[in-house]
């Protein structure tokens, strides 16, 4: 059997995560790794986790934690995030939440809801690798997203025609994005919006590292803007992704999203063809530990996560070699670099962690063309302070050979 002549036409775009692989370096103990966006464990609310999933087991709640349950996810936990997103200027009902397995489970539904072959999604320029991975299934085209004025809206238009297609959405990670920890500002997120408009296409709001900042004022969600100015989520165009993994757990799967209904009611459609509904049990627990102390919560991670930041940075500054240029990011969990044109990311990555014992990833994953050669990645949440030291002068070393 020829398994690659029956394949279906989407999967020849399909490639493995650079980050995926890179995370088995992780189980090298004599590696360095700056590679994943990987939380570090020693945040994760353990005890809070082992009482809960005790007392769903323990209660006649059992039963409903381990049985079949709705696509929309579990009740109590969308009348939460309801009341959270209304705190950050979303009001909002339980109807316009939507419990996804992680974010990254809502970025796949959405691509699948919106994107037909040839249509454009336009998205930031480096953006998130894997909402690259979860519409190129879709055989899109990817256009960059320019919020400074340069470009009109008839240009995405015309550009969109010529690959065959429609402008269907607009994608961005508004704050602290991955890879680049850059967030938009006020002015930026409403060009996002007003741009929207012109090409009646949704935003994505990707919110994953919303609520870790660790300095500066917070700026509102995009769907907020675009409530106050509708008056209404349920005719607002912009979809909020949200996800648990970076607060409490990426093992436990659990996201949502926050939509007008209409939208919500297709990827409730979707999801009862894929997978009927995300663990209940998970949803239950993460219910449990949400009420008990979600904000405190919050508070340890940002600040252990804002010193990690400042030793990363205090070290680049330390360490690295004239040339080399890195982004201060208010909040998140990554630091992007821009190395001399004439370094390759790829080629220093296996210098790296030949040489040095030291990994990151490589900026032209994050290129849905594979330009960015000269650029990468950064992760600090994951490695200890003194790893982090150790690993940027180690890095550096590599850096200065190579230029």
């Amino acid at each position: 059997m020829n398994w690659q002549e029956l394949f279906a036409s989407r999967t020849q775009s399909m490639k493995a995560s650079e980050i995926r692989e890179l995370l088995k370096l992780l189980d090298q103990p004599d590696i360095i790794s700056f590679a994943g966006g990987i939380p570090d464990p020693v945040l994760f609310p353990k005890e809070k986790f082992q009482a809960a999933y005790s007392e769903i087991l323990g209660s006649e709640e059992a039963d409903k934690g381990l049985q079949y349950s709705v696509s929309e996810g579990y009740y109590p936990l969308r009348v939460w995030l309801s009341e959270r997103m209304a705190e950050i200027g979303v009001p909002c009902t339980p109807d316009n939440i939507f419990i996804t397995s992680g974010s990254q489970q809502g970025l796949d539904y959405l691509g699948k809801l919106f994107l037909s072959p040839k249509d454009t999604a336009i998205v930031e320029w480096p953006t998130y690798l894997g909402a690259i991975q979860a519409f190129r299934a879709y055989e899109p085209s990817f256009d960059q997203l320019n919020l400074n004025g340069n470009r009109s809206p008839e240009s995405y238009v015309s550009q969109a025609e010529e690959q065959g297609g429609l402008v269907k959405m607009l994608y961005a990670s508004v704050d602290f994005a991955n890879p680049t920890g850059k967030t938009l500002s006020l002015a930026e997120r409403e060009a996002l919006l007003d741009l929207s408009n012109e090409l009646k296409a949704p935003v994505i709001e990707d919110a994953a590292y919303q609520a870790l900042r660790y300095e500066g004022d917070a700026l509102p969600p995009v769907l907020a803007l675009d409530v106050a100015r509708s008056g209404d989520i349920e005719k607002t165009s912009t979809i909020y992704c949200g996800s648990f993994s970076k607060t409490l757990s990426p093992g436990l799967r659990v996201g949502w999203v926050c939509a007008a209904q209409d939208v919500i009611n297709k990827l409730v459609l979707i999801k009862q063809a894929s997978d009927l509904h995300s663990p209940t049990l998970n949803q239950m627990a993460v219910h449990r530990v949400v009420q008990s102390g979600f904000n405190e919560q919050i508070e340890t991670i940002k600040t252990c996560y804002k010193g990690k930041r400042d030793v990363m940075l205090e070290a680049l500054s330390l360490y690295m070699p004239e040339g080399v240029q890195w982004t201060v990011p208010e909040g998140g969990m990554f630091v992007w670099l821009t190395l001399p044109r004439s370094i390759d990311g790829v080629k220093l990555l296996e210098k790296s962690v030949r040489e040095q014992k030291v990994a990151f990833v490589p900026g032209n994953a994050f290129h849905p063309d594979g330009t960015g050669t000269n650029t990468m990645r950064l992760n600090f949440s994951r490695p200890d302070k003194d790893a982090i030291k150790t690993g940027i002068g180690k890095l550096a070393v590599a850096i200065s050979q190579m230029a």
